[in-house]
This record gives structure tokens, sequence and C-alpha cells, in this order.
């Protein structure tokens, strides 16, 4: 297992950078003081990025846009008031 520290876009809110390990040949994962920060798995020809909370961030084409967009993404994805409040049916209505 590989362990690699980057300094590039720290968290603003703690000011710490990530370490990254590599688990498998395809999977690698970030943490931030000690505490999960994300993965990067490769699938095929696209570096798959997820949050902490192992929701899905994006493809990217190579590795460092991967951990640059996981890098930028400290907290979870912003929900719009649609995704919060879905519409209701009105009683008696198909």
């Amino acid at each position: 297992m590989s362990i690699i520290t980057t300094s590039a876009r720290p968290d603003p809110a703690s000011g710490a950078a990530l370490t990254w390990k590599q688990a498998a040949d395809d999977v690698f994962v970030a943490t931030r003081d000690g505490e999960f920060a994300g993965f990067i798995s490769i699938d095929r020809h696209e570096h798959v990025a997820h949050n902490r909370h192992s929701l899905r961030i994006g493809s990217y084409p190579t590795m460092a846009a991967a951990r640059a967009a996981l890098c930028g993404s400290s907290s979870r994805p912003r929900r719009t008031w649609r995704d919060r409040f879905p519409r209701r049916r009105a009683a008696g209505t198909r």
C-alpha cells in the first residue's frame, strides 16, 4: 500500500491536506486528519470520485482532476428545495 500526501487545495475549515492511500489497484482512499474524506475508483478510462459520504461526485479523465474535485468537496452536495420537498398530490387526485 502506498501513501501520498497532497497539499493542493487543503480544506478551508481545518487547513489540513488530504492523505491518499492506495487500497487496491483501482481504488485510492483519501483521509484528512485521520478521518475518511472520500475515495476514487478507476473504471476503465475514467476516474470516479466519491465524497466522505460515499456519494458520487463525478467522473474525470485523469486522477489529478478527480483528486481536485474531491479536495473541493468538503461537504455534502447542496440540495435544492425540490429535493427536500417533493411534490405531493392533492387528496382525491391520481
